[in-house]
């Protein structure tokens, strides 16, 4: 598998944004508080300092995390991907054989996954299982929770 990780334009922006507020927002918050906290005298018993520090590492650790996701992104033209078979940026929606019930995916790059409403990121396993496949074909894909067998019942671009 390819170190590009897939993403609209959409989601490389958002991204952009987030990353933008931690460090020329969030961060510079922090930094003031560890100056005030510092300010305060003596070190190992200044709760609030090492609070900020605390706080200050996690959103360090943070911009960290969206600058790679940025650097390894690849912003994919939707207008080349094939139209009858499930891709990056695609809705499927698909039968679950087990349980009958239906469900249905898109298939989203880095920023823009909400699981809450069906927005998979397109390198879960789930996403990798169903990619390539046509309406009618089926699907056995194996995830943590077991397999799930799915058969696709419609493709469509939003």
């Amino acid at each position: 598998m390819s170190d590009r990780t897939p993403m609209t334009r959409a989601g490389y922006e958002k991204l952009k944004a987030e990353l933008n507020e931690l460090e020329n927002v969030q961060m510079p918050e922090i930094e003031k508080r560890i100056a005030i906290a510092r300010a305060d005298g003596d070190l190992k018993e200044n709760a609030e300092y090492h609070g900020a520090r605390e706080s200050q590492g996690m959103l360090q650790a943070k911009i960290n995390m969206l600058k790679a996701k940025l650097a390894s992104g690849e912003i994919v033209d939707m207008s080349t991907m094939p139209k009858d078979q499930v891709v990056f940026g695609c809705t499927v929606k698909v039968k679950d054989l087990e349980f009958g019930d239906t469900e249905e995916f898109t298939l989203v790059g880095a920023g823009e996954e909400d699981y809450d409403i069906g927005k998979i990121l397109v390198t879960s396993p789930l996403a990798q299982g169903l990619l390539g496949l046509k309406v009618g074909e089926k699907a056995e894909i194996e995830v943590p929770a077991g397999t799930n067998r799915f058969k696709i019942l419609e493709i469509r671009f939003e």
